[in-house]
């Protein structure tokens, strides 16, 4: 009688810690309760500025194209260099005073400045120095790659540069193999990068508004981090399977213990 109560208590117990429930593990559960997100998105996400450290591509192109070729990048010197490479080496990189040095032009100071910022920045200054409006000077900057890091919970852990202008919480997970059975969807930390220094930013991904937080879409040097759910440190299984798996084990083990006992 005892040996059954003790195996009853260790059912009782394994199945008490539970499997990973569905609700746990699924995206935007409330979709049919959102608000259209669209113009809420346009007013809160305001346009990145760049930081030290960012690398922009700047291309400048005009009538004459000769005239501007010292401003472009060397181009396609070495075609076994991957895209990001070719950015680190032919781009502009801001250095610890905010500064890029552009040929012919000198330091250009463009910390805090948005990339749209940055471009009539340039096209002034070539037709103050150089040029005249009959080139029709055209210039080109974007930030050359938009690199993050995530940790903890996901498929892929490590750092990552998409070359979009925009990425979102979940084009960001997806991209290094989404996240794992044990990761909690309701605070996933997005580190974040300030000129004051790091916040940490909270995202519940179960809720369909999160498309309505300023900090939906990452920024360059966002680091994400996935925390695991308890159900990880108790070590039980993610599924019921597995659980059930767990549980025939434990009463294998405990059934044996007690064969042996009532012999002696």
């Amino acid at each position: 009688m005892k040996g059954n109560l003790l195996v009853i208590a260790i059912v009782f117990g394994v199945l008490s810690t539970s499997c990973i429930s569905h609700k746990d593990t699924v995206y935007m559960q409330n979709m049919e309760t959102a608000l259209d997100t669209t113009q809420l998105l346009l007013e809160k996400q305001k346009p990145y500025r760049v930081q030290i450290h960012d690398i922009l591509s700047i291309q400048v192109k005009s009538l004459d194209q000769a005239n501007v070729q010292i401003l472009n990048p060397v181009g396609e010197g070495n075609l076994n260099a991957s895209s990001s490479e070719r950015a680190y080496f032919d781009g502009f990189t801001v250095d610890l005073h905010g500064n890029i040095r552009i040929p012919t032009l000198g330091l250009m100071n463009v910390l805090g400045y948005t990339t749209e910022e940055i471009q009539a920045m340039i096209e002034e200054k070539l037709l103050e120095e150089q040029f005249k409006e009959t080139a029709n000077i055209f210039v080109t900057v974007k930030l050359a790659g938009l690199k993050y890091t995530a940790t903890g919970e996901v498929g892929g852990p490590g750092t990552r540069v998409l070359f979009q202008e925009r990425v979102n919480i979940f084009e960001a997970l997806a991209n290094v193999g989404d996240v794992t059975d044990y990761a909690d969807l309701y605070d996933v930390l997005i580190i974040r990068q300030y000129p004051q220094g790091q916040k940490i930013h909270h995202l519940d991904l179960t809720d369909a508004k999160v498309m309505q937080s300023p900090y939906y879409y990452i920024q360059p040097n966002d680091m994400i981090y996935v925390k695991p759910l308890k159900q990880k440190a108790l070590g039980t299984g993610s599924t019921l399977m597995a659980n059930l798996s767990s549980i025939a084990t434990v009463l294998s083990l405990v059934t044996t213990s007690i064969l042996l006992f009532t012999r002696l």
